[in-house]
């Protein structure tokens, strides 16, 4: 056999097994559906990303916030306070109330334990 025949030959049994490949590749019923891969998303369209301004950001959130609260029943939200009211910080708990709750929490615990042990012999 002549090479240029070998190659032709090669290229051949190339073609036919990629078309049996895509023949078996579309019977395949475990195929993904929906939305392809980000890679394969990002390969077919390389052109220009859409950027959206922050106004538009904004104005967007604005409306599906007011669309959410309408489907809730409640009111469209109002606009942010200029200078939102701090509350009180708490007033630091003394050693003695410290001590106190400690107390509580440690027969609290022991009766959990203990009555976890009874379950377990039970």
């Amino acid at each position: 056999m002549d090479f240029t025949q070998i190659v032709a030959q090669l290229k051949a049994d190339h073609s036919r097994l990629d078309n049996a490949i895509a023949a078996l590749e579309g019977l395949n019923p475990s195929r993904r559906r929906g939305r392809p891969p980000k890679a394969k998303q990002a390969a077919k369209a390389p052109g220009k990303k859409r950027r959206m301004s922050a106004a538009a950001r904004k104005r967007i959130s604005a409306a599906m916030k007011q669309r959410w609260a309408q489907r809730k029943g409640k009111s469209a939200p109002k606009k942010a306070k200029a200078t939102p009211k701090k509350r009180a910080a708490r007033k630091p708990m003394s050693a003695a109330a410290r001590k106190k709750l400690s107390a509580l929490m440690k027969a609290r615990w022991a009766a959990t334990k203990k009555a976890g042990e009874k379950a377990l012999h039970l």
